[in-house]
Parts: C-alpha cells; sequence; structure tokens
C-alpha cells in the first residue's frame, strides 16, 4: 500500500512539472515535439517490455477486437499530448491546467452516455457548478475555454477506449506509439528535407527530445503500478495533485496572467471537485460495506 502510494504521487509529481520540461522546448515547433515524444516513448517502452519478456503480447492489441480501439486511443492522446505541448509552448498552460481539473467530471458524463452510468445527486451538483465555472470563464475570455475543454474531452474520450481494451496500459500505451510511429517519422524527415528539424541543433535541445520518451513513459508505468495497490477513491484524490502543479507552475513560475474571472472560474472548479471527491468516497465507502455484509457468515 505505502509503496503504491509513493508511485501515484511520484506519477502525478512528474505529470504535474512537465510543463517545465516542455516550457524548455519552446523554440522547437509543437509538431516536432510531438513526433520525438511518439519515436522515444516507443524505444522506452520496447526496451521495458522486453526486460520484462512481455514485447509479444503486444500483438494483442492488433487483433481484429482491438484494432480498431487501438486507433481512436491513439488519436486521442496524440491530440491530447500536442494540444499540452503547444499550449505550454504559447503561454497557455493555466488554462491547460483547469482541462486536466475538469477531466474528472466529464469522465463521469462520458461514462453516463457510453456505459450507462447513473450519477448520484452530488455528481450532478459538480457537473452543474463546472459547467457554471465554464460559463464564468468563457464570459471572461470572450470565448469557450476550448483548450481546457479539448483537453479534458480528448482525455475523457482515451478513457473510455481504453476502458474497452482488455489491455495493461503500458501494452496499449505501446500498441498505440506504433500505431503513430510511422507518421512521426515521415514528418521528422520532411523536417530533415527542408533544413526545418531542430534535432542534433544543439546538444540542449537533442537531449531535452530524446528524454521526452521517458518522461512519457515512467510516470504511466508508475501508475500502473499503483492502481493495482491503492484504492480508487485515494487514487483519485492523489491525482488532482497532477492539474494542482500544473496550475502553481503556470501561475507562479511562468507567471501567466490571472484575472478575476480565472479566479472565481476555478473555485467554482475547485468546489465542484471537492463535492465529485466526497460523492465518489460515500459510494466506495458504501461499496466496501455492502461487499462486507454479503460476505459476512449468516447467524442462526
Amino acid at each position: 500500500m505505502k509503496s503504491g502510494i509513493l508511485a501515484v504521487v511520484a506519477a502525478c509529481v512528474i505529470w504535474g512539472l512537465s510543463s517545465i520540461y516542455y516550457k524548455q522546448l519552446s523554440h522547437v515547433p509543437s509538431d516536432e515535439v510531438l513526433a520525438h515524444r511518439t519515436i522515444w516513448s516507443l524505444v522506452f517502452f520496447a526496451v521495458v517490455l522486453s526486460v520484462q519478456g512481455r514485447i509479444g503480447t503486444v500483438r494483442a492489441a492488433f487483433l481484429p477486437d482491438n484494432r480498431w480501439k487501438v486507433v481512436i486511443a491513439a488519436l486521442m492522446i496524440s491530440v491530447n499530448w500536442f494540444l499540452f505541448i503547444w499550449s505550454i509552448s504559447v503561454g497557455r498552460a493555466t488554462e491547460a491546467s483547469l482541462g486536466y481539473y475538469i477531466f474528472p467530471l466529464v469522465a463521469v458524463v462520458l461514462g453516463v452516455i457510453v456505459f450507462k452510468e447513473r450519477m448520484a445527486r452530488m455528481q450532478i451538483a459538480a457537473v452543474m457548478i463546472a459547467a457554471l465555472a465554464v460559463l464564468i470563464l468563457s464570459s471572461q475570455l470572450g470565448h469557450l475555454p476550448w483548450i481546457s475543454l479539448t483537453l479534458a474531452l480528448t482525455f475523457g474520450l482515451y478513457g473510455v477506449t481504453k476502458k474497452r481494451l482488455e489491455l495493461g496500459p503500458v501494452v496499449s500505451v505501446t500498441a498505440e506509439v506504433v500505431m503513430l510511429v510511422p507518421f512521426a517519422i515521415v514528418w521528422l524527415l520532411y523536417l530533415v528535407s527542408t533544413s526545418s528539424s531542430h534535432f542534433t541543433q544543439s546538444a540542449g535541445t537533442t537531449i531535452l527530445l530524446v528524454l521526452s520518451g521517458p518522461l512519457t513513459a515512467t510516470p504511466l508505468i508508475l501508475f500502473s503500478y499503483a492502481s493495482k495497490r491503492v484504492a480508487l477513491g485515494t487514487m483519485g484524490i492523489i491525482q488532482y495533485l497532477n492539474p494542482t502543479l500544473q496550475f502553481l507552475v503556470a501561475t507562479l513560475l511562468f507567471r501567466e496572467p490571472f484575472g478575476s474571472g480565472q479566479f472565481m472560474a476555478f473555485v467554482l472548479i475547485w468546489i465542484a471537485l471537492a463535492v465529485f471527491t466526497l460523492s465518489g468516497l460515500r459510494q466506495e465507502n458504501a461499496r466496501r460495506k455492502a461487499s462486507a455484509a454479503a460476505s459476512a457468515p449468516s447467524q442462526i
């Protein structure tokens, strides 16, 4: 249990501080960073699975029942990765952090739409509060916070697709980047042919681009390890560490503007998440009690 909590905290800290890393690559176009992130992620995952003797399990992802699910997952995660990298490079990291705050609420709504799940009253209240926050932020920005909404929606749809895949998280992500790597290679070759590539132009940039693979893979492996050892409710609460760190980095380190409208929207999102988390903890506690009652020996 303790090792699992340490693993999920480490994963969320890496995710939450990754914006600092990608800020150092702001001089590189986001599409080029994404291409390198994809290729070096595959290299890292391939090494990990080879060491574990599980490289052959990736073939299951390309069976007819899984193939199109992997394609959709690859599309969703690539859009998510690109938009996150781009938002950091153009000084909109605050909006990106809001997207990952909104994600749990979007996931609940998708669960209702796709899996016909029922929402508790407190969850409905949380979603309505979040919707109000989006309206306030839209009024303040003059448009919908499309970065936040797209990040939340693509990650939510990615989660829905992964739920339908009977594959481990590391194996499925490896298959996803396998799908994306041919496009990444073609794009990088084009950049080389037009003398637009930033790879090898400087040692620092080259190292940062290569290390984007381990930066992507390591927290996922840690999170996968933790998910088997830590209660779902605990995982859910700790995961808020990721967008919180993103938010603090954006406002305190990057010094991005943060007006009263944004402040009000974030406060409402934090309230919505508190209500949502409390509802989740109550549901988990009720399930535990029901499970304990069902497993207890009957008394005559």
